[in-house]
């Protein structure tokens, strides 16, 4: 499958040029990239074999050398458990290859098995962009006015343990490395840091030693998480809301897009930075479709997900968290003094999952009981009322709907939370 998977891609992809593969560290991520480059090659196309990297580095490769190559793939699963594999794709200056813009075609193409004759295969080359990569890191960062911080890094056995350290010979900071040793099979915990639980043994280590702050990483290295000085996950709504208003105060009037699921403390703040607000569907398409279309210097998802306009408007775990503390490097401040600037300002539940048996009817039945508030259907369903709002949509990959909640209150949050569960679950 993977092998027919590189050959439709060698043929979709509509610019000449080598394609660039990369991988992450799980059990057969190997095997399976091989065979990608296998199917590539026969297809006629000449192959960037980068190695053991980020998903994010896929993505800057294919902004980077637009002018020589044609995309790449990755292989990856991302955040999901180390039993879990996958292929990410990406045309070359990074646009997106999803299932509106080109996927559907090379789902197509494996499916009917008619590739095209070629006469000579293609050709491998390996090679390193971690220089590259490691320079436009450094791109957001102020590098000399950087103080010496103490911190602990958790790569959670990912691929963020491969290449951070290539970033620690450019910072003056101490990094106290956790579960650096790349592991697909995740023995610490479930690289994700969207999920509290597996940020604990992080939290633990700057509250004991008394750090300046912690990062942890996803298995591939595309969402990035912050720890502040007490040990407290920054929520991810406080990071875009703090993005925003660092990247609006360079680009005065700007256009910033969060799907819509984003807090409205993140609204709230790029309306009072002057921004442009632009709503988003959720996913990798949506987001970079509209930062396009709106020359948007920020791109914000809900799950982690942050993309940059000076990286080719692909979303970075290590640009955003390294721009997070460049925020703090210039404020003075410590960490847990940033989060509480906007941590306040409203009641925001975590993405909540319900497995369903018909998500569509679930959907209908909350459209029905909540028909006296402000309604849209343009992802899933959205509810406002004046001091609540909620988003109900069906997951892209499973048989559940995912829900996501905010109030101006918490007791408001817990009472409306409580009620949308009841009604979900039947």
């Amino acid at each position: 499958m993977a092998e027919a998977v590189g050959r439709a891609v060698g043929d979709y992809l509509p610019d000449p040029g080598p394609v660039i593969v990369g991988r992450d560290m799980r059990v057969d991520s190997n095997d399976l990239a091989a065979a990608l480059i296998r199917g590539l090659t026969r297809q006629g196309r000449d192959v960037w074999d980068i190695g053991l990297v980020t998903t994010d580095m896929v993505y800057f490769g294919a902004g980077r050398f637009a002018q020589e190559v044609a995309g790449g793939v990755m292989v990856t699963a991302s955040h999901n458990p180390g039993k879990y594999n996958g292929i990410k794709m990406i045309r070359k200056g990074s646009y997106p290859l999803g299932m509106s813009s080109g996927l559907a075609e090379v789902k197509q193409l494996v499916a009917d098995d008619n590739f095209k004759s070629v006469d000579q295969p293609g050709n491998v080359t390996v090679r390193s962009i971690v220089p590259e990569w490691v320079d436009k890191i450094m791109e957001f960062m102020d590098e000399d006015h950087l103080p010496p911080y103490h911190i602990a890094v958790d790569a959670g056995n990912g691929m963020g343990g491969a290449i951070f350290p290539a970033l620690e010979k450019r910072l003056p900071f101490t990094v106290e490395e956790m579960y650096f040793e790349l592991d697909g099979t995740f023995p610490n915990h479930v690289a994700n840091p969207h999920l509290i639980e597996t940020l604990k043994d992080l939290c633990e280590k700057v509250r004991n030693e008394k750090l300046d702050f912690g990062l942890a990483f996803d298995g591939d290295g595309d969402r990035g998480g912050v720890v502040d000085e007490t040990g407290v996950p920054m929520p991810e709504h406080v990071m875009g809301a703090l993005l925003a208003k660092q990247f609006l105060s360079g680009s005065p009037g700007a256009a910033v897009v969060c799907d819509l699921r984003t807090s409205h403390v993140v609204k709230d703040t790029i309306e009072a930075s002057g921004g442009k607000y632009v709503r988003s569907k959720v996913g990798n398409d949506s987001v970079k479709g509209l930062m396009r279309e709106h020359d948007a210097v920020l791109g914000i998802e809900a799950s982690g997900h942050y993309y940059f306009r000076d990286d080719y408007t692909s979303d970075s775990g290590i640009i955003a968290v390294m721009s997070v503390v460049n925020i703090l490097a210039r404020s003075g401040k410590k960490m847990s003094e940033l989060v509480k600037e906007f941590s306040s300002l409203y009641a925001t539940a975590h993405e909540t999952n319900f497995k369903v048996a018909d998500p569509k009817a679930v959907i209908l039945k909350l459209k029905g009981m909540f028909k006296d508030g402000e309604q849209d259907d343009y992802d899933g369903l959205t509810v406002t009322y004046p001091d609540w709002w909620f988003n109900l949509r069906a997951s892209n990959t499973e048989p559940m709907v995912r829900l996501n909640v905010e109030a101006h209150d918490q007791a408001k949050l817990d009472q409306k939370l409580q009620q949308l569960k009841m009604l979900i679950e039947g």
